[in-house]
């Protein structure tokens, strides 16, 4: 089973998972779908190769155009208490949680942004749909969904999928963003990222995409070259909460936003990261659920892990302009 341990430094959560090491990974010379005898695990036909669905969605044909289901080699398991465990200095307890994996279509090689909007908000309805079941649970204090795209990104494998993390706390970096938002509140009285918003509006040389509900912007502090933010206009504290109707307009602004990015970089590797608030706490005005996406175009090194300070060689203003423009980037 896995293990939760904490470092006593500073008051982070470590997963302890020794499983992980042993999925497939297709980035790997000669484990890839060029190996003979290969099936991709999530391809339509191979259900028998992944664990039974969780949920999915009916193509109309007998077959299904998105599958839930459990990952077959998890960070965190169901079984298991989440009692903490002192050992001298040192805490630890159980790696209870969830973990699932969202195959978002049938089509080995049919990435996010070339999917129908209806069919990628298809797979948003669906992480608020995960969320609202997994939160049921009392153990569980935060649910985290993200995609690893590409390589670099730190993929095991090319077919299209997303992942839920269901924790039984909510992550330090995650407290930090909502404590500097809860400061930012009572300092000038206002939601930052509602004055995010309305700043973007303004300067307007940093959005990237728009419409009646959502806008998408190159952020003002780019911690990555071409990182981009996608933010609902209404203020909400919880993604899971988004309506239904709603999923169609943020999968307008995401489609335009990874196309964008996939045209000024082929061959391109990104992190997506839904930020949400931890599932027990209530309606926040001081915090609003936004997704965070950061192309993979250079590595973390030893002065970003040193001080925690972050070097852009890319402006989020000159980001913007080549993505609105639909120029290739070169490096």
């Amino acid at each position: 089973m896995p293990e939760i341990r904490k470092d006593p430094v500073f008051g982070r959560w470590v997963i302890i998972a020794s499983e992980r090491g042993l999925r497939p990974n297709e980035f790997r010379p000669g484990s890839g779908s060029e190996t003979a005898g290969y099936a991709c695990p999530f391809c339509a036909g191979h259900e028998e190769l992944t664990p039974p669905e969780i949920y999915s969605l009916p193509d109309g044909k007998g077959g299904w155009r998105l599958r839930v289901v459990r990952n077959k080699y998890p960070a965190l398991v169901s079984d298991g208490s989440v009692e903490n465990r002192r050992a001298g200095i040192y805490d630890r307890m159980d790696g209870m949680g969830f973990h699932e994996v969202v195959i978002e279509t049938p089509e080995h090689g049919r990435l996010l942004e070339q999917m129908p909007a209806e069919a990628v908000a298809d797979v948003i309805r669906t992480f608020t749909l995960r969320v609202r079941e997994i939160r049921k649970d009392p153990r569980i204090k935060y649910v985290m969904i993200f995609k690893n795209h590409g390589r670099n990104a730190g993929a095991s494998l090319v077919h299209p999928h997303s992942q839920i993390i269901a924790m039984p706390m909510a992550p330090l970096r995650v407290m930090q963003e909502i404590e500097g938002a809860a400061d930012y509140l009572q300092e000038r009285g206002t939601c930052v990222f509602c004055d995010i918003l309305k700043a973007e509006a303004e300067f307007a040389k940093r959005v990237v995409a728009e419409n009646a509900d959502f806008m998408a912007v190159t952020p003002y502090a780019s911690r990555f070259s071409f990182e981009t933010w996608i933010l609902p206009k209404a203020h909400a504290s919880h993604f899971e909460e988004m309506p239904d109707a709603q999923a169609e307009r943020l999968a307008e602004v995401l489609k335009t936003a990874l196309t964008k990015l996939s045209v000024s970089l082929p061959e391109l590797s990104y992190n997506l990261i839904v930020h949400t608030m931890p599932v027990r706490e209530p309606s926040a005005g001081h915090y609003h659920w936004h997704i965070e996406i950061m192309p993979k175009l250079s590595h973390v090194a030893g002065f970003e892990w040193g001080t925690g300070f972050y070097i852009n060689t890319v402006s989020p203003e000159d980001a913007a302009e080549i993505l609105n423009s639909g120029k290739r980037y070169k490096a």
